[in-house]
């Protein structure tokens, strides 16, 4: 085996590198989950997270991926053979879809071409036409890991409002919650879907609800099955610091810690990074002449970006490439841009340097995996990092 010395760039678009201060966090020796000291802790996160999301609302935390949240919200709101209206804006919303068939919802699924989020004038439509109010739920991704495309959520709330319509109105922020401004309030969100691994910087390993009273209301009557993903068991428990059963006690350890780096960042100053970044890296990816898979700027991703490559090539043979020779991953096009782009993450616990450093990787890769571009895409991403820099100190 031979040594790769400095380290690996995870420039997946989540699971983001660890801190050292949560790995820190994490490595601290597991607490009695039904002792004292737990529930200060469990009052921590479940306080800190409210901010994040910012609600003054109910937040849930499952050991669980994201996945279960997506679950958990489904279960504790609706009913089997409810209509639910989703949106085909890429792989993830599309596992959502199949998810809720299973569980047997009947889905209006809108197709889409994987390079828009949702159309709110589209939503409204659809619901002004559901006079009867059969569609019970309203289902987005707000920023699709898969394409770079984000869901304008403010906008959606206002389309739905217009349309006069009660359906409840659920979010999945797994890759933007605290890496893209989201307001779970003041946007009139019922239920919102999140994970640990992307923006708040841990591990996998924890998933989140945040809900509304609307939604706290409808459970009452939804009649999905549900024991492990129940509000209700969990929301009793966590008025006093507690779980109903086993949490992920050293996941809460590393939780705690993130909010509070988060809350010593602020959010606008980590919402204006990401911005930062994800600019960056689009003019690099101009520069080289390639096109990235976001077609309206409106909707750019300030979590990952999203880069198609030029046919014949195989994206995944150029990620290869980067693998190999820089020790930097990159993420893999997914479902039906699978071999068509790679994405890059720049999400989480990262600056201005570390994303100069990615995108030498992705430049250098470019040009060993024989992929037509042009050359300059760095000092394109270094020369708007300065300005910014610059504009900072006036």
């Amino acid at each position: 085996m031979n040594h790769r010395s400095g380290r690996h760039f995870l420039q997946i678009p989540g699971p983001t590198n660890v801190p050292d201060r949560i790995l820190r966090a994490i490595d601290f020796p597991t607490m009695d989950h039904r002792g004292p000291e737990f529930a200060k802790l469990g009052h921590a996160v479940l306080d800190g997270l409210k901010e994040v999301f910012q609600t003054r609302g109910a937040v849930i935390i499952y050991p669980a991926s994201g996945t279960g949240a997506w679950e958990a919200a489904l279960v504790n709101s609706l009913s089997p053979g409810d209509k639910v209206l989703m949106f085909e804006t890429g792989q993830f919303a599309t596992l959502w879809q199949k998810m809720a068939q299973k569980l047997g919802l009947q889905v209006d699924f809108v197709a889409g071409d994987w390079r828009h989020g949702v159309d709110p004038a589209q939503i409204e439509a659809k619901l002004a036409e559901d006079t009867g109010h059969s569609i019970k739920a309203v289902m987005v991704v707000h920023n699709e890991t898969s394409t770079g495309v984000t869901s304008r959520i403010a906008a959606i709330r206002k389309a739905i409002d217009k349309a006069g319509h009660p359906a409840l109105f659920m979010v999945d922020t797994i890759s933007s919650l605290a890496s893209i401004d989201y307001r779970h309030d003041e946007w009139g969100v019922d239920v919102t879907v999140a994970g640990s691994q992307k923006g708040l910087m841990l591990p996998p390993g924890l998933s989140f609800n945040a809900v509304s009273e609307k939604a706290l209301a409808a459970s009452k009557t939804a009649r999905m099955p549900r024991s492990y993903w129940a509000w209700e068991e969990m929301l009793a428990s966590g008025k006093s610091g507690y779980f109903p059963y086993t949490p992920a006690t050293n996941l809460l350890y590393g939780l705690r810690e993130a909010l509070q780096m988060l809350r010593e960042e602020g959010l606008p100053n980590v919402f204006a990074r990401h911005d930062r970044h994800a600019e960056a890296t689009r003019r690099a990816v101009r520069a080289w002449g390639l096109e990235v898979l976001a077609l309206d700027p409106a909707e750019y991703s300030s979590a990952l970006t999203a880069v198609l490559v030029p046919a014949p090539v195989n994206a995944d043979e150029v990620r290869k490439v980067i693998l190999e020779n820089f020790d930097m991953s990159l993420g893999t096009g997914l479902g039906k841009m699978a071999g068509k782009l790679f994405r890059i993450g720049h999400l989480g616990d990262f600056n201005d340097l570390s994303l100069v450093g990615t995108l030498a990787g992705v430049e250098m890769g470019l040009a060993l995996a024989g992929v037509p571009h042009r050359p300059g895409g760095v000092a394109a991403a270094m020369g708007y990092l300065a300005e910014v820099a610059a504009a900072g100190k006036r």
